[in-house]
């Protein structure tokens, strides 16, 4: 058997790449990677091991991605220890960017979505 060393990156289909990559780093400190590479397309940005490929989506997709599609990605979550994840909630509301808080026993999540309609959550497992 082979061992992984962890999720590289995911690929998202967003309408607006430029848009994209720049909320990602402006709202969660992510930082853009390999700058010029493949013609611009996608664009990677990334913080610490955790990458997004920011790719364009389809000619004519003209409203957001539903929040349940039948197969597929449901929501992309990021992990943050307990003083982090206070401050992710403030750091939101002062942007005005919704979200709302959910306990799942073993972890404390926030959900929020990203400019294309994206659901995004971070959770903590440090619940004291």
């Amino acid at each position: 058997m082979f061992e992984l060393e962890g999720l590289d990156h995911v690929a998202l289909a967003v309408r607006d790449v430029e848009r994209s990559a720049d909320w990602y780093v402006d709202v969660l400190g992510f930082e853009r990677r390999y700058p010029g590479m493949w013609e611009g397309v996608p664009i990677f940005v990334a913080r610490g091991k955790t990458a997004l490929a920011l790719f364009p989506a389809g000619k004519g997709h003209k409203s957001p991605p539903s929040s349940r599609p039948s197969a597929g990605k449901l929501h992309l979550a990021l992990r943050a220890n307990r003083e982090n994840f206070i401050a992710a909630q403030r750091d939101l509301e002062s942007r005005g960017i919704a979200f709302h808080f959910q306990d799942h026993d073993i972890s404390h999540s926030i959900y929020f979505r990203d400019p294309d309609g994206i659901e995004l959550e971070i959770t903590t497992y440090e619940l004291g």
